[in-house]
């Protein structure tokens, strides 16, 4: 699959997940918290979410969803599964960092994403001969990190 935006192979790292079973409206809300945080800060805010120490505050698919005590914020939840995945995520693409000779302490998320995978259709049986369709819907994920300009690391 391709990328959705072009990166420069001299300072940058890219990994990708897909097909992966996730909710997509999770997956949003996760790129959006992680969005141009810096790598080390983003794998132990999504080990918090996961360890459910910090809920993940959702900006855009909050309706009928409670209120966390003393977030300070509004809406929010603990995507794990989600949040399990996107770690993983961040683990291939810093992976791939080092073997590309990237200073590791110096990475940050330039760019993140997820998108609508494939839709596996399947069906449920119910009673008296029926069924009801029970769809698994899929999420594509893909990671950029750059090494910020002017850190050497030291």
């Amino acid at each position: 699959m391709k990328y959705s935006m072009d990166a420069d192979p001299d300072t940058t790292a890219r990994a990708q997940v897909i097909e992966v079973d996730i909710s997509p409206k999770h997956s949003v809300e996760i790129c959006r918290e992680l969005r141009g945080m810096e790598l080390q800060k983003a794998k132990d805010r999504l080990k918090d979410i996961i360890d459910m120490k910090r809920p993940l505050p959702f900006k855009r698919y909050n309706k009928k969803i409670g209120h966390r005590k003393g977030a300070g914020f509004g809406p929010g939840r603990y995507p794990q599964k989600a949040a399990r995945v996107f770690l993983k995520a961040l683990d291939d693409c810093e992976s791939n960092a080092e073997y590309s000779g990237l200073n590791t302490d110096a990475l940050y998320i330039k760019h993140i994403s997820a998108h609508r995978g494939r839709v596996y259709s399947g069906w449920m049986p119910r009673a008296h001969g029926r069924a009801t369709d029970w769809d698994n819907r899929t999420v594509n994920i893909e990671v950029i990190l750059e090494e910020r300009e002017g850190d050497d690391g030291q």
